[in-house]
């Protein structure tokens, strides 16, 4: 999937496609439905698929660190993005000009100058432009206009709720596990670089790979029994979400402690996946009763792990 950086790096080779738009965090049902629409018509016109999304999201942009968790990261998205087989994804940055940007001279710069759209994909409550002032009625409007064709999509329910990356957000913060999976259609995985740490972990005897969440908190927050994905190896766990109160912690980061592992995986690309919750992040009376519970909370992993095999 070709990765396009803004507005100023399309060229003519990208103009004729089929596109949709919006942040599409975390790619749950809600967005493949979308996704399938876009590549059905882009294979019935013979043309590339286009997905156009933010960074960072508006509600990031507008609410700074009182904005929501995220579901997925920038390359997280772009990696499910791929996997659906969307043939180019175009992120834009979200910044004062964009946000100032006319509904007509949105359509004008992205739509018709510089993709050249031949089909149009959008939410059912998709709003654009200044104010949000743009909406379906006026992209159906333009299309007619300028020949390109506009189609809204259905809400996705599910159990007569709609999919929306809110919803599925509000499901891991309660650590209904099993419910965002049916609403993401996987499971629920942080992927990230394993970086260096404090060390803590292991001079308590339990040493940890560190993924930094950077600027982005993740909606879990606890210990978890997990799987690990390191290449083409499965390693069974235990994860610590949070900003590791005990130690004085500052931001969020998530460390997992691999089961039966010692190999040197700094720089690797690991993904996590959630599979239990064993309990909620808490301070410790130092470091001794940290280490205490530490044990505690293998011993859980270990046992849930035990229960699913048998």
């Amino acid at each position: 999937m070709e990765l396009i950086r803004g507005l100023h790096n399309l060229r003519e080779k990208h103009r004729g496609c089929v596109a949709t738009i919006g942040n599409f965090d975390g790619v749950h049902l809600g967005h493949r439905q979308v996704l399938e629409q876009v590549k059905a018509k882009a294979r019935e016109l013979g043309l590339p698929s286009v997905v156009i999304s933010f960074e960072p999201q508006p509600q990031e942009f507008f609410a700074g660190d009182k904005a929501p968790p995220r579901l997925t990261r920038f390359s997280e998205k772009y990696r499910l993005l791929q996997a659906e087989g969307i043939d180019r994804h175009l992120c834009l940055t979200f910044n004062d000009r964009l946000r100032a940007m006319s509904a007509e001279q949105f359509v004008d710069e992205l739509l018709l100058r510089g993709l050249a759209v031949q089909h149009f994909v959008v939410g059912d409550d998709f709003r654009f432009g200044c104010d949000r002032s743009g909406d379906y009625s006026m992209l159906r409007e333009t299309g007619e206009k300028h020949g390109f064709t506009v189609v809204n999509t259905a809400t996705f329910f599910s159990e007569g709720e709609r999919v929306s990356s809110t919803r599925v957000r509000n499901e891991l913060m309660a650590n209904h596990l099993d419910t965002a999976e049916q609403l993401l259609g996987r499971p629920y995985t942080v992927s990230g670089r394993v970086m260096h740490g404090q060390k803590l972990g292991r001079q308590l005897g339990v040493p940890t790979a560190n993924v930094r969440m950077h600027r982005f908190p993740c909606p879990l927050r606890g210990v978890y029994a997990v799987e690990a994905r390191l290449g083409g190896q499965i390693i069974q766990g235990v994860c610590n979400v949070g900003l590791r109160p005990t130690v004085g912690g500052q931001q969020p980061v998530l460390e997992v402690h691999l089961f039966e592992f010692d190999q040197d995986i700094y720089g690797q690309l690991m993904t996590v996946e959630f599979k239990q919750f064993i309990r909620a992040e808490r301070k410790f009376d130092g470091l001794e009763q940290l280490k205490q519970q530490i044990f505690t909370d293998i011993d859980d992993v270990r046992a849930y792990f035990a229960r699913t095999r048998s």
